[in-house]
């Protein structure tokens, strides 16, 4: 590594694959979202529809290897449009509507995209966000566009200015035939791109080849998806997972789709959604099981999921308390598939095995084909240790490049650089005696006093059980003469205060579940944590700031889910010099 290459001389088509699981037995999709209800297409029009748009982009001069980009919702219509641009042999890339002009143009003008895909506002927690207005900077700030394609939402007080296309229209052609261009192994079949909190965004760059055999490979032996299966994952485009999620279609299964709110008007949404569409695997992030925890919610009470198989969590680390109460309040003859990825691969490099038992707290296993390692200092594979997550032998889906990376200097970077050849993931994990999988958190924001080294998702493993503390962040900052100086930033839960009671129950927590060392040398009350748009916490931007970083130069509040939560940390790091 890197650089590998698989199965050259070949050539392949993804969404020729997709169409060989065509049947009249079970939809392709089903979808609802906030303001519609459940709504099925069947995959005779699936076809139709991917055709009619394949026939529209062709005759608007896309071809092989051009860029089609999409600034869509978790839709049908992003479906429709991904599987026509990729059976042309042309580029995919994605971005979600909640994403902000610059943060659209910070990753999509890298790539100088032909086509755009857009809606012109999207409705979220029970309110309509307009985007016309992002249209427009959008049609201005990319010049290579020569068609913009926009599905209205018909709310919007105004139509764009600007030239475009009704969807209906691209749709509306009477040659409705799909054609499926070959292309070799390696041909990039979508652009993804990293959370760009530090700088650009990455423009992470995949195969069609090996997307297609890692997604063949992790949706059928790893999360069991038989045909007729109806697979969901709570995300957006903007996500990887909803390029992961399509791939049901690969196993003959449906694709289920939620636009919205997961907890708009309540908390149970997303179970009656399961419950109403019969959803046999439910994909979710960590977060969202903890805060169903928070909100005692009681889903295997509450709605019927007998269809329901297994439960998928991502997104950040499932503490244990998540798995108890998955078994204890979802369904006791489930199976929970705890895993880890990312966009670097839009697979997941441990997860579920439907041949082994779960454990609690613990990923069951490192996934078929990813030589996954603990890696200690010296650069040695060690097990039942915490090391560098380390990929030691290549994997088909790791990226064929970064777009417009000039000698590859970036992706070697931001991989390759500490162990040679070898791929350092960034987390530090644990390979069990029984060759389970704990991660604990990113390797740059790691906890280390005394000379005890913890992963920063072990504090907050013991600062979700406490219900008076909605939310939290922990950064160990390295001060002259060995010192260090720890703070945790806590949210309270709604009309709790943060006293000295409460203060020292936090502590009393830490120490208990972990060591007296890892107690915060200080409890910070703040308003809100922030977040990457993809929802992940910035902890190494605030470290940086906190450590006297210029915010410019370590933090691009653009790609920042919730911006204005970072001015809290740039003033309290000016109060402490």
């Amino acid at each position: 590594m890197p650089f590998s290459k698989w199965f050259q001389g070949a050539t392949i088509n993804y969404a020729e694959h997709i169409f060989k699981k065509e049947n009249t037995d079970c939809p392709a999709i089903i979808f609802k979202s906030e303001i519609s209800d459940i709504q099925e297409i069947s995959w005779a029009e699936l076809k139709e529809k991917v055709g009619a748009f394949q026939n529209f982009l062709a005759n608007s001069g896309v071809k092989k290897g051009d860029r089609v980009a999409a600034f869509l919702p978790n839709i049908p219509e992003a479906t429709i449009a991904f599987l026509a641009v990729n059976a042309l042999g042309a580029v995919w890339s994605s971005t979600s509507p909640d994403f902000g002009t610059s943060s659209v143009v910070d990753r999509v003008a890298q790539i100088s995209p032909k086509v755009l895909i857009a809606v012109d506002g999207y409705s979220y927690g029970g309110k309509y966000f307009s985007k016309t207005e992002v249209l427009e900077e959008l049609s201005q700030s990319l010049p290579s566009l020569e068609t913009i394609v926009v599905i209205s939402t018909n709310i919007s007080e105004s139509s764009p200015s600007f030239s475009f296309v009704p969807w209906e229209e691209a749709l509306s052609r009477k040659d409705k035939t799909i054609t499926f261009e070959p292309v070799p192994f390696d041909h990039p079949i979508w652009i993804l791109y990293s959370s760009g909190t530090t700088g650009v965004p990455k423009a992470i760059t995949h195969g069609q080849g090996g997307v297609l055999l890692e997604h063949l490979k992790y949706l059928t032996f790893h999360n069991d998806v038989k045909p007729g299966d109806r697979c969901f994952w709570y995300t957006t485009t903007g996500w990887m997972m909803w390029n992961y999620i399509q791939a049901s279609l690969l196993c003959g299964g449906t694709v289920v789709m939620y636009d919205g709110s997961p907890t708009y008007p309540t908390m149970d949404v997303l179970w009656q959604f399961a419950q109403d569409a019969k959803i046999t695997h439910f994909g979710t992030s960590a977060g969202y099981i903890m805060a169903n925890i928070k909100k005692d919610t009681h889903p295997g009470t509450d709605f019927d999921l007998s269809p329901l198989r297994s439960i998928g969590s991502t997104g950040s680390t499932l503490p244990s308390e998540g798995f108890d109460w998955i078994y204890q309040e979802v369904k006791e003859d489930l199976w929970l598939a705890s895993i880890s990825g990312g966009t670097d691969v839009c697979s997941a490099f441990v997860g579920g095995n439907p041949l082994w038992p779960v454990y609690s707290g613990e990923i069951q296993c490192r996934a078929l084909g990813c030589k996954l390692e603990a890696y200690n200092e010296s650069g040695e594979a060690v097990l039942d240790e915490v090391g560098e997550m380390v990929i030691s032998q290549p994997m088909p889906s790791m990226p064929i490049y970064f777009w417009g990376d000039k000698d590859h200097e970036r992706y070697k970077s931001s991989y390759f650089e500490m162990f040679p050849h070898k791929w350092r993931h960034g987390d530090w994990t644990k390979i069990t005696p029984r060759n389970g999988v704990i991660i604990y958190g990113r390797s740059d924001a790691t906890l280390n006093r005394g000379g005890i080294r913890i992963g920063t998702s072990e504090i907050y493993r013991a600062v979700d059980k406490i219900p008076e503390i909605s939310d939290s962040m922990i950064i160990c900052l390295e001060k002259e003469g060995g010192n260090f100086f720890m703070p945790l930033f806590v949210v309270p839960a709604e009309g709790v205060q943060l006293d000295d009671a409460l203060i020292q129950k936090i502590n009393q927590t830490i120490k208990n579940e972990y060591t007296p060392r890892h107690v915060p040398d200080q409890v910070i009350e703040v308003r809100e944590i922030p977040y990457t748009i993809s929802g992940k916490k910035v902890e190494s931007p605030i470290k940086r700031i906190l450590l006297g970083h210029n915010i410019d130069k370590v933090v691009n509040k653009d790609a920042l889910k919730n911006p204005e939560a970072i001015n809290f940390f740039v003033e309290y790091a000016k109060s402490q010099k």
